[in-house]
């Protein structure tokens, strides 16, 4: 008398070299399917694959050799894969500041060609260059910590601000470009104008203390009080100023004197920063409203 078991019929009596059963639980040496037992797998199937393809779910021994974590060699080829990616990242991460403050430096030193120097940082009226009786907490450059010259790469950055962790950035003043400095109120109100009559402007950053600060061509500093005096303004009480060479300022995104950080008015692009505007071209717009700005 036969018996069926997944769709095929047998009989009482297996054929040598094939045990079937009409149990399937643990234990059994036929599977549900009929399949042999050798080369069985769990759908029955029979498995193709040759015996240096063939893993263990749980790291059992095939052939004698031992796979202790059942890892093959396609995984330990993505493992390898990884180890540049890894080795790039703790390069960036040698930068233990600010990871934008690192991106800011490479794109000061390497887009737009300016140098830069790792500056103090202010906490509580305390300057990080550890003197009590420093005269600009937090808001001039580290005297030990060497410059970062125009060119610098990201990874020559990286390098650098890694050996002064939490440094502000400080640009040098008198090379690239010189400053106009005015009150943030009069600053917002010029810039406004000055875009409004169409004249090329460079970047301007206001700072956390209530400065506004214009990128100008080098030599305004040297040149401001005869503009003034030819422009009539050179005897006028004017909260204006120029900033020139063996001067630095604070630059986005570090804090300035533990007051908050240096932002943008008007970023920086491969116009303004090649080619700021002379000084005589934004001088008498910023003169006219720091006049008649309330102090």
């Amino acid at each position: 008398m036969g018996f069926t078991i997944g769709g095929i019929r047998g009989t009482k009596e297996p054929r040598a070299g094939v045990r079937g059963t009409k149990e399937t639980g643990g234990g059994t040496h036929g599977s549900k399917e009929g399949g042999t037992r050798g080369g069985g797998t769990k759908e029955g199937g029979t498995d193709e694959r040759g015996p240096h393809e063939r893993g263990t779910e749980d790291g059992s021994t095939h052939h004698g050799v031992t796979h202790k974590d059942g890892g093959t060699k396609a995984t330990r080829a993505t493992k390898e894969a990884k180890e540049p990616r890894e080795s790039r990242a703790a390069s960036r991460r040698r930068c233990r500041t600010s990871a934008s403050e690192c991106t800011a430096v490479a794109e000061y030193t390497g887009l737009w060609g300016w140098a830069a120097v790792p500056g103090a940082r202010a906490q509580d009226g305390r300057c990080s260059c550890g003197r009590a009786d420093c005269p600009a907490p937090g808001a001039h450059p580290l005297d030990f910590a060497p410059e970062v010259p125009a060119g610098a790469t990201l990874d020559e950055v990286t390098d650098a601000w890694a050996q002064f962790p939490g440094a502000a950035v400080m640009l040098p003043v008198g090379r690239a470009f010189d400053v106009i400095e005015v009150a943030e109120t009069a600053g917002r109100r010029a810039l406004v104008r000055l875009e409004r009559m169409g004249l090329p402007l460079g970047p301007v950053a206001a700072t956390p203390d209530g400065r506004t600060h214009f990128f100008v061509a080098p030599g305004a500093a040297a040149e401001l009080p005869q503009l003034l005096y030819r422009m009539g303004w050179d005897d006028a009480a004017l909260d204006l100023s120029a900033l020139g060479p063996g001067t630095y300022i604070t630059a986005p995104p570090s804090d300035r004197g533990g007051l908050g950080p240096v932002r943008w008015l008007r970023s920086p692009d491969p116009d303004s920063v090649t080619g700021p505007p002379h000084a005589r071209l934004v001088l008498g717009t910023l003169a006219y409203v720091a006049h008649r700005s309330p102090a």
